[in-house]
């Protein structure tokens, strides 16, 4: 994947405190949804995002790390 969509991810999971869904991720991006979950996943990964499962749907927040901006 692109660094570039990535830091996008994370730029608007930073700006949204409230939790986003990978739908709400890939329209406020225009990008597909596949690309926006692979993304997660590697944000997952490092464990730099949170989710929270709502009914079917899951939240994702940034959580980021100590000493990490």
């Amino acid at each position: 994947m692109k660094p570039e969509k990535k830091e996008l991810v994370i730029n608007l999971l930073k700006r949204d405190s409230d939790g986003l869904t990978v739908i709400d991720i890939a329209k406020a991006l225009k990008i597909s949804r596949n690309t926006v979950a692979v993304a997660l996943a590697e944000l997952k990964g490092a464990e730099l995002i949170r989710i929270r499962p709502v009914g079917k749907a899951k939240l994702h927040y940034w959580i980021g790390r100590k000493g990490v901006k």
